[in-house]
């Protein structure tokens, strides 16, 4: 991969089922960045450790997240893409970043806040100390640019202040990252309930997975939120509708979606009609990518040389930075 196109790094979590929000909010982007920039994406396992998974499903959970991955389009010859654990330099960052962060400031972190409220059983070290790693991430890779979500900018700017008290301290070594989006392709996709967005751990029902069968696919779309009154003149759409229509235009043709606008218009849409179109139209855009997932998940080999290859790619630009950060702390005695 070329030295100079700008760095862009970012982390896909090993737990729960790619859907159609991560598609659409991030993998796509994802796609089209690996046109332009030197990426470095991999699979957060070690993050995942602060919930405590069993140890039996997380390599499973690896493979089918970068199975899902490169069956929604990433090229692993383009990108590097491996798995957190396999790069041993993030860990020690990690660990040196620790001495520039402060207690204080992390137990304010919303996500940290969360998290002790959703499991206060299990409130680890590695729990208050995520942004730290999150910010080894980036940091090791001297990454310029991270897409990220709203609900990451603060771990983000969190970021840039661990790379800004590392310059103070020791001399300038890494750039300040900044969040960056294809802006236009960056779309939220609604939950079928109709609350919030479609999300991994929230109501199944509600999300449609990349690796769901085409008949569970057609049975929750029936069974979305949708408006059972007609269009008053002038009045605005109701959310539920704007859902569906919003669903509508990721995945159906122009004309399909012109008819059941005309429809809605002119207060004849039949919602029944429009939750099995776009059923049949989400399964034509799911099912190759699910059946892609499954065929790579299968092939371990396969699976196992690219983690290999991505790992020995993000392990010679994480050495060249960690060499250069133990040089400026001192740390560098032969």
């Amino acid at each position: 991969m070329a030295t100079s196109k700008e760095i862009v790094v970012s982390g896909i979590r090993s737990t729960g089922y790619l859907h159609l929000g991560n598609y659409f909010g991030a993998i796509r982007n994802y796609i089209k960045m690996q046109e332009t920039f030197n990426c470095y994406f991999f699979v957060a396992d070690w993050h995942s450790l602060t919930t405590h998974p069993d140890p039996k499903d997380l390599r499973a959970n690896v493979f089918r997240v970068l199975a899902e991955n490169i069956a929604s389009g990433l090229d692993p010859e383009k990108v590097a893409l491996y798995a957190q654990s396999d790069v041993p330099e993030i860990a020690e960052l990690y660990l040196l970043l620790n001495m520039l962060a402060y207690k204080g400031e992390l137990e304010k972190v919303p996500t940290f806040k969360d998290k002790v409220r959703q499991q206060p059983e299990n409130v680890n070290a590695g729990l208050l100390t995520y942004p730290v790693l999150m910010s080894a991430d980036i940091l090791i890779h001297r990454g310029v640019k991270v897409p990220v979500g709203k609900d990451q900018e603060q771990h983000l700017e969190m970021a840039r202040n661990f790379a800004q008290r590392f310059n103070n301290r020791y001399g300038y070594l890494f750039p300040e990252p900044v969040a960056f989006n294809f802006g236009d392709d960056l779309i939220k996709v609604p939950s079928l309930d109709g609350t919030g967005k479609m999300s991994k751990s929230e109501n199944q029902m509600a999300t449609l997975y990349l690796s769901d069968s085409d008949e569970l696919i057609l049975n929750k779309i029936k069974k979305a939120k949708s408006d059972s009154g007609v269009a008053v003149e002038g009045a605005p759409m109701p959310e539920s509708v704007q859902n569906l229509f919003l669903l509508m235009q990721q995945v159906s043709t122009p004309d399909v979606i012109k008819f059941f606008e005309d429809q809605y218009q002119n207060q004849g849409i039949r919602f029944g009609d429009m939750k099995k179109q776009l059923g049949e139209d989400m399964v034509r855009f799911i099912t190759p990518i699910r059946e892609k997932a499954l065929e790579l998940q299968e092939d371990h080999a396969y699976l196992n040389r690219i983690m290999k290859a991505g790992a020995e790619k993000a392990r010679e630009s994480a050495a060249q930075t960690l060499h250069e950060a133990r040089k400026l702390i001192g740390i560098n005695y032969y």
